[in-house]
């Protein structure tokens, strides 16, 4: 995820209003930053960074025109440095370009275009979308034009603004997958990835559609596709104050992140080739072990989980801190797997640095060019973007949809990836149970205690369910493997106790442990533990299948699920309703989810 922006003003400097619209734009990234105005020629500055840093290294009064681009990035391909910082050119310095996305065929772009001469000065995909603009250029074709013909060479994800010195009256923006929106004001036109960019300058706006793109000059703006066909679009009025509008909308980043969710699982489902190209480079391994932290720890529960059930590979899964006193268990057949938000976190690069000593070494970070990224053997990407709520959401979907991808191509299980297509849309469907959430939050938010239970591929979910209730509402959790209840835990119960049980469809397994004897399954199990708590006036919170009638009649409260996910897959949905819980219980108690108090984003000391 990175922000871009662009105008066209009547009159005065696009420079200072094109960095305005940047910082509005930094909590989609804030590791690199530029701008390039427009005159008789274009004018770039860009570096890593800040935009704060940035700032006080630029003379703005140095940039005529009032035209240009800007951009502040979030890395997806190239670290974060200034020459892989937006806007980039074409060979000649007369294309200038941002982009927000990703494209999945610059690698062979790249090869076509320095065939024929094309020289490149970044590691990014976007400097290929410069490159082959020009290419078209050369052949004859306007700006529009060859802009039209580049897209339509792209594989992947994108929202373009490209200004050219040939035509310098005028700025070609476009969008696949990407959001872009075309805004008119007092002071002309604007461009930009969301509408926090632009709330100062102008609050008419119009939402480019999938495969659009738009020409914006003096004359105002025109709307196409890319078979070149004119879309006629009204402008909406905006009504959002800027601060509102950063946050699309919500009253707090960690809602908004819970609701990006779908869309994150889409963009890290474009990871597989990346995925397959790691797992081509490990060589067999007979032992998996993940290494973790809070949330990320429960994902590489999961891992576990998954790894051993379906392809019965012995995994671990080890608290970071803890890693110390297994590290020496470690061999050259491990993969040891890290799982870092951050690439930062202080114990989990500790634990790193021994494991590759011993091991073979994969991370799987969201921050491109991060510590992590740099000392593993190995990275997967889990393509998130900034994540501003301290409580983790999103990062930890993208976490889960990485190592499903990983075991689906180790075990060559494609059925899994196709599993995993499906969930977005389900995702959705969830999010619109919002009001139901509300309700249950509304009964329990004046509770002391709750406790979480789950089985097999649930139990890591009642983990992360209970973590979140903890960070942002203060409220006393615990979860437990629904097997501990009597060894224990159950001596909590008392009427009125709130338990929330996650129990979706059996995952029925056949091996050697269990071969064609009929046994219990986790769901049957659960479904018995529901009823022990029940009968000592617990107040059950039932997540499962909307078919399952045994398990509603035994719950207080039931958020039903699509009978048909699997439950090897559930964790990836049913962390969605609980993650709403808590942040509804937060607010409803006067709380602020988004800055939990004594917690940091990124833990980088021991």
């Amino acid at each position: 995820m990175c922000g871009i922006a662009a105008c066209i003003l009547k009159n005065g400097k696009a420079a200072p209003i094109l960095l305005g619209c940047v910082k509005r734009l930094e909590y989609r990234g804030y590791d690199s930053v530029g701008i390039a105005t427009l005159n008789s020629s274009i004018i770039i500055a860009k570096d890593e960074g800040k935009i704060k840093d940035f700032e006080k290294k630029i003379d703005l009064s140095k940039f005529p025109g009032r035209i240009g681009i800007g951009h502040v990035r979030w890395a997806t391909h190239g670290p974060p440095t200034k020459e892989n910082a937006h806007p980039h050119l074409d060979c000649e310095g007369n294309i200038a370009i941002v982009h927000n996305g990703i494209i999945e065929n610059y690698m062979e772009l790249k090869d076509e275009l320095e065939k024929k001469g094309h020289s490149f000065e970044s590691e990014t995909d976007t400097e290929v979308i410069a490159h082959l603009i020009e290419e078209y250029k050369k052949s004859g074709h306007n700006l529009e034009e060859a802009v039209r013909k580049a897209l339509k060479r792209l594989r992947g994800a994108y929202a373009i603004a490209v200004i050219s010195s040939d035509e310098p009256d005028k700025i070609i923006g476009a969008r696949k997958e990407s959001p872009l929106i075309v805004a008119k004001g007092e002071r002309g036109y604007f461009l930009a990835s969301d509408t926090p960019a632009i709330l100062e300058h102008a609050r008419n706006v119009i939402f480019l559609e999938d495969n659009e793109m738009v020409t914006i000059d003096d004359n105002g703006h025109q709307i196409k596709d890319l078979e070149g066909n004119i879309k006629e679009k009204r402008f909406k009025y905006i009504k959002w104050t800027p601060d509102m509008a950063e946050k699309g909308g919500y009253d707090h980043f960690m809602l908004k992140e819970i609701h990006e969710q779908p869309q994150v699982l889409r963009d890290t489902l474009r990871e597989i080739k990346a995925i397959q190209q790691v797992v081509d480079e490990i060589r067999e391994i007979k032992r998996i072990c993940f290494v973790a932290c809070g949330t990320s720890y429960h994902a590489a529960l999961v891992g576990k989980y998954l790894f051993e059930s379906i392809l019965h590979i012995p995994t671990d899964a080890i608290i970071a801190s803890e890693f110390q006193y297994t590290a020496n268990a470690l061999d050259e057949e491990t993969l040891t797997i890290f799982i870092t938000q951050s690439g930062e976190t202080a114990d989990t690069l500790n634990a790193l640095r021994a494991a590759n000593k011993k091991s073979k070494t994969l991370a799987i970070v969201n921050v491109l060019g991060s510590t992590a990224t740099r000392e593993a053997d190995h990275v997967i990407y889990t393509r998130a973007g900034p994540e501003i709520g301290v409580a983790a959401t999103k990062t930890y979907i993208s976490q889960l949809a990485c190592i499903y991808m990983l075991a689906a191509t180790i075990g060559q299980k494609p059925d899994i990836i196709e599993d995993l297509r499906k969930l977005p849309e389900e995702m959705e469907k969830i999010l619109e149970k919002d009001e139901l959430i509300k309700d249950i939050a509304k009964t329990y938010k004046d509770e002391s205690d709750f406790l979480f239970i789950g089985r097999g591929f649930s139990y890591p979910t009642a983990l992360e369910g209970a973590l979140k209730l903890k960070e942002i509402t203060y409220i006393h959790a615990e979860a437990y493997a629904s097997g501990e209840l009597k060894h224990g835990p159950i001596a909590l119960i008392e009427k009125g106790t709130p338990v929330v049980a996650i129990a979706p469809p059996p995952l029925f397994l056949k091996s050697e442990v269990h071969g064609d004897k009929e046994f219990r399954n986790s769901h049957t199990l659960t479904l018995s533990n529901v009823k022990e708590v029940k009968s000592r006036g617990a107040e059950v919170i039932g997540l499962g299948s909307e078919d399952d009638e045994e398990f509603k009649k035994n719950t207080s409260d039931y958020i039903s699920f699509n009978p048909s996910i699997r439950e090897e897959i559930s964790p990836i949905l049913y962390i969605i309703p609980l993650q709403l819980l808590a942040y509804y219980i937060s607010v409803m108690k006067g709380e602020d989810p988004d800055h939990p108090r004594n917690l940091a984003k990124c833990v980088t000391v021991v």
